[in-house]
């Protein structure tokens, strides 16, 4: 979750610690959380700007607007200055296994966002090749699932094309090198802008552990649900305190928040060789 300033001819976005669960920001953050995010983006930015270039302008304190420098330790680390854009008002997803909202419609129909898949498959198997599957920006609660045909309904076709060929390029990069760090990129979520040139830049936060659904490929085991690397301890423990999903929104303990933070920031580091900064 982040904090955006708009600071004239760009942007500063700010990634807090805070974390949501079933459409509800929670009573307690994830220490470094933000820091992860925005650090393990610009890692991306930097090995992705072969294939789209990126908003990215810098994530250096010393070069935001003066203006912003007497907050550099509060903003080091967890903040980047990026370029305006005009998004584009869908959310460009990529599945290479069926896992998620992709699993409970395949169940429904056979099919993810009207891409008619083989019979039989489980859930969390690869699927024969990647898939495309937009969705809608909701401005509160889940973004919806579109096939590629509504989704040219809102952008243009070939606007969703060219969205298409890149989402999938990201997609088989990040899965490529995620898999020799021994994790498995199961499906990720992009998000895209134009700028006034009309030219397509990547924009938001980019192959991270909130954007991406990411599994040790050591435990592995398809036919149920994976362990995975983003915020499983926070959904087991709501789900396990029976929370009804309506405020007021609980707390969490100190052993589920810290559980939290270690698996982020062991995502970072198995994808970055780098300790958190």
């Amino acid at each position: 979750m982040r904090d955006i300033f708009d600071l004239g001819d760009s942007l500063l976005m700010v990634a807090t610690d805070r974390i949501s669960a079933f459409d509800y920001v929670l009573g307690s953050g994830i220490p470094d959380k933000g820091k992860v995010l925005t650090q393990l983006s610009a890692f991306w930015f930097e090995r992705t700007a072969q294939i789209v270039p990126n908003h990215l302008l810098t994530t250096d304190v010393q070069q935001y607007p003066a203006s912003m420098r007497p907050h550099a330790e509060m903003l080091a680390g967890r903040s980047m200055l990026v370029k305006k854009t005009n998004p584009v008002p869908i959310e460009c997803v990529a599945r290479g296994y069926l896992a998620g909202s992709g699993w409970k419609e395949y169940q429904a129909g056979g099919a993810v966002c009207g891409i008619t898949l083989p019979a039989g498959l489980r859930e969390s198997d690869r699927l024969p090749e990647p898939i495309f599957t937009p969705a809608t920006k909701a401005t509160s609660g889940h973004d919806i699932n579109v096939s590629e045909s509504e989704a040219a309904h809102l952008v243009g076709e070939s606007l969703v094309q060219r969205l298409r060929a890149l989402t999938l390029d990201l997609y088989r990069f990040g899965a490529t090198f995620a898999e020799s760090r021994g994790i498995i990129l199961a499906d990720t979520k992009f998000e895209f802008g134009l700028t006034d040139a009309n030219e397509i830049i990547l924009i938001d936060e980019v192959l991270t552990p909130d954007s991406s659904r990411y599994w040790p490929q050591d435990q592995y085991s398809p036919g149920g649900p994976q362990p995975s690397f983003d915020k499983q301890y926070v959904r087991d423990y709501l789900e396990e305190i029976r929370w009804n999903k309506r405020p007021p929104v609980p707390s969490l303990p100190e052993d589920v928040v810290m559980r939290t933070r270690q698996k982020y920031i062991e995502a970072y580091q198995r994808l970055t060789g780098k300790e958190l900064a």
